[in-house]
């Protein structure tokens, strides 16, 4: 377990033992919606959660319990829909209000109120996101912009992009409540893209299938990509298991054939792994897409000019585990590519750009703190960039900042 968890206890002030020693509560009433989270407050070491929602993705919750074996879930189906119902809540010292009707919202202020726990609450519509954490003081001006124009409850569909968006940014309020960290003081918002369209014979290449590859991946999965290479040189270790969802039960495997065979299961893609470097003579002629989820500089330089070469769509992902941003390069506008954007080159310095290869591949020799929730907002902030592009819509880059009060701007 500590391996598992090693990137994260690894920052400075981390409170592993707050996380495990908590139980949360999470209410839903959209079963992607609900078990997304769940899932990733597992990845994070959450190990103990009631579950209340009319339904629940038995796939994505036993991927949960796969990856993280000391979890402890007790699901009630149904609605949140009677002041009785508080009891249920137990012990908890989070609540996390994922519905879309009134009734439980406001009975759930109620009983924070009265208890003087947390409840992060949100509300997903038409394509925008907003988080309000509420606990006793807090403006209740801010509360009306998480209410619903529904009262009662009734099961719905959320968009599977933003659930991805929202789960990441409302598990790291939930982490600063257990941890008693700084929570937000502002209404978290994000505006995502309303397009639809056919992806089915898109083609798309992920370079990195690491914390952020996996994201993307499933992102992608979701919207309905079919065609998806996935290129990356290196193994699943047991470190990356706080992060990488999609790897668990497999360590020592390749992460490229790994994350492929995954996603071909989940969502009946044709994704085929790559087991290699992204090089300068790398054939991307076939890919609608190029998304760059990598953590080296030498890479991210050499993906930006192929792609400045070949006149195709790149999106770039970074993150640390406070930040992160998405660079978005479209041949189309012209504009900068995420190298030129982020100054790479400057960093760079007069260094002569090689291909870029570990001498160890092992993320051992790499011990960077690292978490799923910065990984999570930007991963799901890239697949719905590309949803916007490929909707003709005009995306700007985006930026996270889990220390500032708006998070993303």
């Amino acid at each position: 377990m500590t391996e598992r968890l090693d990137r994260q206890i690894r920052i400075e002030g981390w409170n592993q033992k707050a996380l495990e020693n908590s139980q949360i509560a999470v209410i839903g009433d959209d079963k992607k919606m609900t078990s997304l989270y769940v899932l990733s407050a597992a990845a994070l070491g959450i190990n103990n959660q009631i579950i209340i929602a009319p339904n629940i993705d038995v796939q994505l919750l036993q991927i949960a319990k796969a990856i993280n074996p000391q979890l402890q879930m007790a699901y009630m189906q149904g609605y949140f829909s009677h002041r009785e119902m508080k009891n249920l809540l137990g012990k908890s010292k989070a609540v996390v209000d994922l519905t879309d009707y009134n009734l439980a919202k406001k009975l759930l202020i109620e009983s924070a109120y009265s208890n003087g726990m947390n409840v992060i609450s949100s509300k997903i519509s038409d394509g925008k996101i907003s988080i309000f954490n509420y606990s006793r003081g807090r403006e209740f001006k801010e509360l009306e912009e998480i209410l619903s124009e529904k009262e009662l409850p009734k099961e719905r569909r959320v968009d599977p992009l933003l659930s991805i968006i929202a789960g990441g940014l409302i598990l790291d309020e939930t982490k600063n409540v257990l941890m008693k960290g700084k929570t937000s003081d502002e209404l978290i918002t994000y505006s995502g893209s309303n397009g639809k369209r056919d992806y089915e014979n898109m083609r798309a290449l992920v370079i990195g299938a690491g914390a952020l590859g996996n994201i993307v991946g499933l992102g992608l999965g979701y919207l309905g990509v079919r065609k998806l290479d996935i290129m990356d040189p290196d193994e699943i270790e047991e470190t990356n298991l706080n992060r990488q969802i999609m790897f668990y039960a497999a360590v020592g495997k390749d992460k490229s054939l790994t994350l492929a065979e995954r996603l071909n299961l989940m969502f009946g893609m044709k994704a085929k792994g790559i087991k290699g470097y992204f090089r300068r003579d790398t054939d991307i002629s076939k890919y609608d897409a190029i998304f760059d989820c990598v953590d080296n500089f030498e890479t991210r330089i050499i993906t930006s000019e192929r792609c400045k070469k070949e006149n195709k769509i790149l999106i770039s992902g970074g993150t640390s585990h406070k930040a992160g941003q998405v660079i978005i390069y479209d041949p189309k506008t012209s504009g900068q590519t995420p190298a030129e954007f982020l100054g790479l080159y400057e960093i760079m310095g007069k260094r002569k750009v090689e291909e870029y290869k570990r001498v160890r591949a092992s993320c051992t020799y790499r011990p960077d703190p690292s978490v799923i929730m910065s990984n999570q907002i930007i991963g799901g902030i890239m697949a719905d960039k590309f949803r916007a592009l490929m909707s003709k819509e005009n995306p700007e880059n985006a930026f996270y900042d889990a220390e500032s009060g708006k998070r993303l701007g």
